[in-house]
């Protein structure tokens, strides 16, 4: 079975009830998958959301598997960012770091905005547009 890294995009979505996400979330973990998350989504999430959704939100990111940003995983990050910059490819620093906390466990990014993340050695998990 395969770990999606959800894209804070998703988890979004998911609190939203929006694009199906929440459902398509149910069936990958009925089908015996992980939900993935890191620092960089908690924080995206908790600076945008209202002190009305705090426990739900953090009910729901709590039932997912967390992986930690290590020494090696900021370093990745780093040299990506650095590496496309050389390239003339601007990255967020956020979106590298995801990216590098995907390939360092090898998971598989689920995410609306793959144009954000061009590594070519990052599993993409293609979402349906609903």
């Amino acid at each position: 079975m395969a770990t999606f890294l959800l894209d804070t995009s998703v988890i979004i979505d998911t609190l939203n009830e929006k694009k199906n996400r929440r459902l398509l979330l149910k069936q990958l973990v009925s089908q015996g998958h992980t939900l993935a998350i890191c620092a960089i989504n908690v924080a995206e999430i908790y600076a945008g959301i209202r002190p009305n959704e705090e426990e739900r939100t953090r009910n729901f990111l709590g039932s997912l598997d967390y992986r930690s940003i290590s020494f090696p995983v900021a370093e990745l990050a780093g040299l990506l960012k650095r590496d496309y910059a050389r390239k003339g490819i601007t990255l967020s620093l956020t979106d590298t770091t995801i990216a590098a906390v995907g390939i360092h466990y090898q998971l598989t990014l689920m995410t609306d905005n793959i144009k954000d993340f061009p590594m070519r050695q990052l599993n993409l998990y293609p979402l349906p547009r609903s």
